[in-house]
């Protein structure tokens, strides 16, 4: 884990997340926490992420989600190159990824 997440403010975050039980907390939960534009960036990342996992192109990608190049490369490194987040949710989901 990259050493700039192991702060008391996200430790704090992340223990909060981690006691939601529902769908309808997580809306108010995240009502209150972010912004609409906020909320909308998260959202649209995980999008990206499981349409790249399921082997979407890039055409494809930004015309469902409307995201730039820029946002699906950003992703896509990070499905590469990351912490293997996106991957434990996605088995999780049972979103299998796309062999290449």
């Amino acid at each position: 884990m990259d050493s700039r997440f192991k702060t008391d403010n996200f430790e704090f975050l992340f223990d909060c997340v981690l006691k939601l039980q529902s769908k309808e907390e997580c809306y108010n939960f995240f009502e209150d926490l972010c912004t609409m534009p906020e909320l909308q960036a998260i959202s649209q990342r995980i999008v990206v992420a499981k349409m790249l996992t399921e082997g979407k192109v890039y055409k494809e990608i930004e015309d469902a989600t409307g995201a730039s190049t820029a946002t699906i490369s950003r992703v896509k490194r990070s499905l590469q190159y990351g912490a293997d987040g996106y991957d434990v949710i996605f088995e999780r989901l049972g979103i299998k990824r796309k062999e290449k």
